[in-house]
């Protein structure tokens, strides 16, 4: 399985012409995905601007070519089962092949976006039930699909219906143990005290790849260009 390498946009603005402007770089560069977050407002932060990831993403789809984009994740209970399914449907129909649907149930930390603009989070298991329909769905359409969530019960639901999970922040000791039971793809901000050049973003990362995992997908900000060399050496014999 060839390694594939992803970065999300920066989203937390008033505008899209940032977010435009690096997945247009991305792709020039070579690096295989784009991401945006499914926030609204920024994690702990209801003073900022958060834009929506579905017009967003739409945009990038009709500004780029060939990179793959996605959500990381779109949370079931925001908008209806079936919206949520037919943006997705949307988005494939402007960027066919291109479309990583990856999904999530929420958790305390967004809850408060959730009860803000009034469509409070309803109990894990509903959640995860309409997780569940959701990506068998999108599967059956023949969209990619992640399940992003470390609960045991989160993941199983990923297993179930044969999507790939996606672990946050995860070291390779939880990849590992995951790949053998589903195809498993990482994403995460480099730590603090991290270099940005590309040597240092590959020797953080060589771990992770060692252990299994399809993607990398690396928070905003850092050095496309290195990241894009990070890649080169990651993907090296």
């Amino acid at each position: 399985m060839t390694l594939r390498v992803g970065v999300m946009l920066p989203s937390f603005r008033d505008d899209p012409a940032d977010a435009l402007a690096v997945a247009t770089e991305a792709e020039r560069l070579g690096i295989d995905g784009v991401f945006v977050y499914d926030h609204l407002w920024p994690m702990g932060r209801p003073d900022r601007p958060a834009l929506a990831p579905f017009p967003l993403l739409g945009a990038v789809a009709q500004s780029t070519a060939s990179v793959r984009l996605g959500t990381l994740v779109a949370r079931v209970g925001v908008v209806p089962d079936n919206v949520l399914v037919a943006e997705f449907a949307a988005l494939d129909d402007l960027a066919p092949g291109r479309v990583v649907a990856a999904l999530g149930t929420g958790d305390h930390l967004s809850f408060a976006e959730n009860r803000a603009y009034g469509v409070p989070p309803g109990p894990a298991e509903q959640r995860r039930a309409a997780l569940r329909g959701c990506a068998r769905e999108l599967l059956a359409m023949g969209l990619v699909v992640w399940v992003g969530g470390r609960s045991p019960r989160t993941v199983a639901v990923a297993e179930e219906v044969g999507a790939a999970v996606n672990f946050w922040d995860a070291g390779p000791e939880d990849l590992a143990a995951q790949v053998g039971r589903s195809e498993v793809t990482w994403g995460g901000m480099l730590p603090e005290g991290i270099g940005s050049g590309a040597a240092s973003i590959a020797s953080f990362a060589r771990p992770l790849a060692r252990a299994g995992t399809s993607w990398l997908v690396f928070g905003w900000p850092l050095d496309l260009r290195q990241l894009a060399a990070a890649a080169d050496q990651l993907r090296a014999p």
